[in-house]
């Protein structure tokens, strides 16, 4: 959307994000938050320089992304409410994903408390869910758990669309401790819940969860059925190819995997964030998909 046509008001931040494209999304931030400024509504942009600054985080420009929460900390000293929420919200992701896990937590237990504390529903299950995500195991699934009966049992309607979500994040932390069967039935469950409420892309994404899962559960045929259905979908993205490629070459066909290890390597290579998360994931698409150096 626009930024210089969005209502000068908070719900107007969510308007403005692309999550695929972080760069247009900072673009628009900063309009908005220069039309806010010049308002001279001092907290909205405030808040906008939160959302500015984990656009940042996402193209991992982490240093630029502190230097704009740190401004907000120098120009409003004692944040309060939402505007107190969201700092503590994106400082604790910009620690999170430039590898500082630990000093995150407190970021996200604080960001937590201080939405419960304001009635801000929405990203109170937000914080929870960042804890379920920075921590491990059991204590995973209890953060995920709280954050999603509190998406279950509000009337805010900016909690309640984090259900899918959720349930996918608790699927992948049973994925990770081997508890495939039940991780597919939370990942059934989102598909059903993105299918009622979501986007194409939510759904996409979901039918691709419940692939994968179904390929850990070595049911190869049904898991490679799916692949291929999103295969057709123009908006394919490079883990469909990893995970039809992964399903061919558990069933022998190597010739056809190695094309599409190809392919993945091709698309995934370019992703900043996957290369310096995963990168043995990437050095195995490149092996098995014969690229030359």
């Amino acid at each position: 959307m626009d930024p210089n046509q969005c209502p000068l008001n908070p719900a107007s931040l969510s308007l403005l994000w692309d999550f695929q494209d972080p760069a247009s999304s900072e673009q628009r931030f900063i309009q908005f938050r220069d039309r806010a400024a010049e308002s001279g509504d001092r907290t909205l942009a405030a808040l906008t320089s939160t959302q500015l600054a984990r656009a940042l985080g996402l193209q991992r420009r982490f240093d630029e992304g502190g230097a704009v929460l740190q401004s907000i900390r120098d120009e409003v000293p004692n944040p309060d409410g939402e505007l107190a929420v969201r700092v503590a919200l994106e400082r604790g992701r910009l620690l999170n994903s430039s590898g500082s896990k630990e000093q995150s937590i407190a970021e996200f237990e604080r960001a937590w408390k201080f939405a419960c504390d304001h009635n801000l529903d929405g990203l109170a299950v937000d914080a929870a869910h960042m804890l379920g995500i920075v921590h491990e195991a059991d204590q995973a699934m209890e953060w995920n758990q709280k954050a999603l009966d509190l998406a279950m049992q509000s009337d805010q309607s900016d909690a309640r669309k984090w259900r899918g979500s959720l349930l996918n994040n608790m699927g992948w932390t049973l994925h990770a401790s081997g508890d495939y069967e039940h991780a597919l039935q939370l990942f059934e469950q989102a598909l059903n819940e993105r299918i009622e409420n979501g986007t194409p892309t939510t759904i996409r994404i979901a039918r691709w969860c419940v692939g994968r899962c179904l390929r850990s559960l070595d049911r190869i045929d049904d898991a490679l059925t799916i692949q291929r259905g999103l295969e057709s979908d123009p908006d394919a993205d490079g883990y469909v190819h990893e995970e039809i490629a992964e399903c061919l070459h558990a069933l022998g066909q190597t010739e056809e995997a190695q094309l599409y290890f190809l392919r993945a390597f091709e698309m995934l290579s370019q992703d900043s964030w996957l290369m310096a998360q995963e990168p043995d994931r990437i050095n195995r698409l490149k092996e098995l998909g014969k690229v030359s150096a």
